[in-house]
């Protein structure tokens, strides 16, 4: 029960905080330490096999270097005279492995734009978050591409680290938020990364697995709590979530699609070269910035209702 406490302190520090931004970030140390083992490892001119091969023992030096940091922070966290600050160390730890509020800052400093009219800065913005071309999008295809952001991302960045926290505490937190970040810095279908990153992408997609599933079923239970489309989104949820060329992707941003009556999906543009991406939900409601705002809320409640689910069980 004391855990779960933790992971609500956590949620608290990182809504009234947000993630600070630092060098020594855990998020960036860890980042730091796979970029140097590429530099170690990662040759141009090695075979395909020979890449798998470095790629998964970069994998393997990572986790477990992960795994190790966070049991002994855990070890720690034992050690300190009483619960209380206990759990105040805990959650202070936990509250990076997450990323509710900055996910929502971004997303809502969006919607801000959209509605002031401000097209040019809010195409700025939202490429920061997304790795499409947006030098060209309209508010359609902006609110778009900031609703599937937003959904994909509070499987990566919330429920996905809160799920491992509640089944092996710190050690699992830890060790997840390294699996992700190697999925986003090798995890690329591209001449680079395509065999070095192989490893790493295909673990991000067994680590999420049933955090994607459980996230579309919090979506649908958020809702209903938010009054929106709760049998839309199953509908949505059940048809499309398979269409995602992402194992995963698709249970979160099919479910949102659905509960707010969007279309998400289409063509998207890298390097210039379109990519059709095939379409979760309906087209019932055109796409605007109010939708960021919906997306938003479900987020947010999705997240509590973890929490709340985490804390009784």
């Amino acid at each position: 029960m004391s855990s779960m406490i933790a992971a609500v302190v956590a949620f608290l520090i990182d809504a009234l905080i947000g993630d600070p931004r630092s060098k020594f970030h855990p998020v960036v140390l860890i980042g730091n330490l796979i970029s140097a083992l590429e530099k170690i490892l990662r040759r141009d001119f090695d075979s395909p096999k020979t890449k798998i091969f470095k790629g998964g023992v970069l994998v393997c030096i990572v986790i477990t270097i992960s795994f190790l940091i966070g049991f002994g922070i855990e070890t720690l966290t034992k050690n300190i005279p009483g619960l209380v600050l206990q759990i105040f160390f805990q959650a202070s730890v936990l509250s990076f492995m997450i990323s509710p509020r900055s996910l929502a800052d971004a997303a809502n400093e969006i919607y801000f734009l959209l509605t002031q009219e401000n097209i040019i800065l809010a195409r700025e913005k939202v490429g920061w978050i997304v790795g499409r071309d947006t030098q060209n999008l309209n508010e359609a295809e902006i609110a778009r591409a900031t609703v599937e952001t937003v959904a994909e991302n509070t499987v990566d960045g919330i429920i996905s680290p809160l799920f491992y926290f509640a089944i092996g505490g710190l050690p699992l937190a830890v060790t997840y938020r390294a699996i992700n970040t190697m999925d986003s810095m090798l995890g690329y279908k591209n001449e680079k990364y395509f065999y070095f990153g192989r490893v790493a992408a295909r673990l991000d997609d067994v680590a999420n697995f049933i955090p994607a599933r459980l996230t579309a079923i919090l979506f649908i239970g958020a809702a209903i709590v938010l009054n929106l489309d709760f049998k839309n989104a199953f509908k949505m949820m059940k048809r499309d979530a398979q269409k995602h060329p992402s194992p995963n992707g698709g249970w979160a941003e099919a479910t949102v699609a659905g509960a707010l009556n969007i279309r998400l999906g289409g063509t998207n543009y890298y390097f210039g070269e379109p990519h059709f991406r095939a379409y979760m939900g309906e087209p019932n409601e055109s796409l605007e910035a109010a939708h960021i705002s919906g997306a938003v809320r479900m987020m947010y409640t999705a997240t509590i209702l973890f929490l709340t689910a985490a804390c009784l069980l």
